[in-house]
């Protein structure tokens, strides 16, 4: 069944499984996935951890001994969340170790309320990796113009970051200039760039949600036409900048002191859209030096039924480019659509942060 993952692998997209639970990790299924599942990371939010806290019993025991120690409802999140990432990444130890850092890394993001504050971003993302104390952690920190200084300063202090929250490609290039400023601070500030890693992740999905909503209204045989492409087209066109900003004397000089490359991370890869293949953002984003996080139903989908055709991301830029040309010409603004959905994203992932603490409030007072 995996042969379709291992066929990913060998292109050189990374299998990274867009979800964590306590259940799972106790469960064993994480360890499964790795060995059978090609899996070679592990990507959390906001959203997944307060569904993790909502189903079941795994938290019980613990959430009791914070209630006995009187522990505030942020100091318990913060403990519970981290319990579950520190054991997700000795489960992926191994493959850090095996591919000299490149994988094998497990994320966690700061508090998503303070996507808008660049020192508390800061603050938090040092205070989550002292607390995980792993070396295959990525703090993930969200890529709003406030997030992107907060990058930079992480990266200074020896910390690798995955930046979320990418929709357009004017923040994707700010996004990798934060990243190489990061790296020649970090290297002056005495740190082996070498053991730094970052990813810059790209969401996919909800691109297309946006954008054929807005096509939907048109209602022509034009904007029919355009269902569907954005995404992927986004998608390359972020890939293209990756190889231009690859190509210049200022990555060959951190290259030459052993810096890794951050590769993008295509994230939101569940098509939306059930008249959509739901393998379409995996199969059609192929391409090395890549990551591609799935949810557990994209990577079973995957390996069942997904038909690889190569790489899918060369040869394809120009036809990218047109379709936000003719996307601007039926008049959907792409600096618009991409700022609705940083603006939705940080909102969202607040408001599941937000479900999450009254989640462990209410817990914490029954066991109070």
């Amino acid at each position: 069944m995996s042969d379709v993952l291992g066929q990913l692998t060998e292109a050189g997209v990374s299998v990274w499984l867009d979800d964590i639970s306590r259940d799972r990790l106790r469960s064993g299924n994480l360890e499964t996935l790795v060995r059978d599942y090609y899996v070679r990371g592990v990507t959390s939010n906001p959203t997944i951890f307060a569904h993790a806290l909502s189903k079941g019993n795994e938290y019980d025991d613990q959430i009791k001994d914070l209630a006995l120690r009187g522990v505030s409802v942020e100091e318990a999140s913060r403990m519970i969340t981290t319990y579950d990432i520190r054991w997700a990444c000795d489960v992926l130890r191994p493959v850090y170790d095996e591919s000299s850092g490149v994988d094998g890394r497990v994320s966690i993001e700061v508090d998503p309320r303070l996507a808008r504050e660049t020192a508390k971003t800061i603050a938090e993302a040092k205070q989550l990796w002292w607390l995980v104390d792993r070396p295959n952690l990525f703090i993930k920190i969200p890529a709003t113009a406030e997030g992107l200084p907060a990058i930079t300063a992480t990266l200074a202090e020896g910390i690798s970051v995955n930046v979320t929250l990418i929709f357009s490609l004017q923040r994707y290039s700010e996004v990798i200039d934060a990243y190489l400023a990061g790296l020649e601070q970090a290297d002056e500030n005495g740190h082996d760039i070498s053991q730094i890693a970052s990813v810059a992740s790209f969401f996919v999905s909800r691109v297309d949600t946006e954008v054929d909503m807005r096509l939907d209204k048109l209602a022509t045989p034009e904007a029919e036409a355009l269902r569907g492409k954005a995404a992927v087209a986004n998608a390359r066109l972020a890939y293209e900048l990756f190889e231009q900003r690859l190509a210049t004397p200022r990555w060959a000089a951190l290259k030459a002191k052993g810096a890794k490359v951050q590769r993008p991370l295509w994230a939101s890869t569940s098509t939306k859209d059930p008249r959509y293949p739901d393998t379409m953002y995996v199969v059609d984003l192929v391409a090395k030096d890549t990551v591609n996080t799935m949810p557990e139903a994209t990577l079973h989908a995957t390996a069942d039924h997904g038909v690889l055709q190569g790489d899918t991301v060369h040869g394809f830029y120009e036809q990218s480019h047109k379709v936000f040309a003719d996307l601007e010409e039926l008049g959907i603004s792409y600096d618009d659509v991409v700022q609705v959905l940083e603006d939705e994203g940080v909102s969202k992932f607040a408001v599941s942060w937000n479900e999450l603490l009254e989640t462990i409030r209410t817990e914490l007072s029954l066991n109070a």
